[in-house]
């Protein structure tokens, strides 16, 4: 199982240098978890970089995933996470999501970075 975090997401719609990276296991829809807070996260910045036409689409996309939706245990057991990792609500939350399904989680983003169970992508300065 994979879950690609909201940068893998963004960093594919916006054809970015890391985007292959993340064609793999968004690809694998079978294999794709989706936690509802990265949809939350994409649609937002889609929102206000390209327009709702766009956020909507991203969304279509990222359904074709299993959508996670955040549960009080799982919300509990990211809390947790939260604290032990020192990770933002958001990060910590999928976090939790992965260990639960037992997925990879494929990301840019540096909170994960030492982190097992991570495939993490160094995000280009130059973007």
């Amino acid at each position: 199982m994979n879950i690609v975090d909201s940068s893998g997401w963004l960093a594919y719609f916006a054809d970015e240098p890391n985007a292959p990276h993340f064609l793999a296991p968004l690809s694998d829809t079978v294999s794709l978890v989706v936690p509802t807070v990265t949809i939350y996260e994409v649609f937002k910045v889609v929102l206000r970089e390209s327009g709702e036409k766009e956020a909507l689409q991203a969304v279509v996309a990222m359904k074709k995933g299993k959508v996670v939706d955040l549960t009080a245990p799982l919300a509990i057991t990211a809390s947790k996470l939260s604290l032990e990792q020192k990770l933002p609500m958001a990060d910590s939350i999928i976090l939790a999501t992965a260990k639960e399904f037992e997925a990879t989680i494929w990301t840019q983003d540096s909170d994960f970075m030492h982190i097992g169970g991570v495939k993490y992508f160094p995000k280009n300065i130059d973007q």
